[in-house]
């Protein structure tokens, strides 16, 4: 780990799901994926749904997050996300099923159907597995 680390958390309203020394981040902007570093300039911005790299002691984790927002300043990064979810621990079948099912109501056309609400769970769905494998 470099000298003087960057402090980053991760939080839900639930709980914590991150919290340590990392060497960078890379996070779904609201406008594109963005990459913070040791000595950042302050940054407040939205997140979306995607997926989270953590490099952390030469080595990649990745998170899957569900919209949020993200504050940089003065070498700490916090995160406050909707929803996030370790890689390692998301359950992959689980992920998959979601997505097909999502994809399924959007080739349907139903009648009833919430366009938007079933394209944010397809997102939703391919972030988790992106963020599994």
């Amino acid at each position: 780990m470099a000298d003087n680390p960057i402090t980053f958390d991760v939080v839900t309203p639930e709980k914590i799901i991150f919290s340590g020394a990392i060497e960078s981040v890379i996070v779904p902007g609201a406008l594109g994926y963005l990459e913070v570093l040791r000595g950042h300039a302050p940054l407040v911005t939205a997140l979306d749904v995607g997926v989270v790299t953590i490099k952390q002691d030469g080595k990649e984790k990745k998170m899957a997050i569900s919209g949020g927002f993200m504050e940089v300043i003065q070498n700490k990064v916090t995160v406050l996300a909707d929803t996030a979810e370790l890689g390692e621990k998301i359950d992959v079948t689980r992920a998959e099923e979601a997505k097909d099912r999502a994809e399924r109501r959007l080739t349907e056309h139903a009648a009833d159907l919430d366009v938007l609400r079933a394209e944010m769970a397809l997102k939703r769905a391919i972030s988790r597995i992106r963020a599994a494998k």
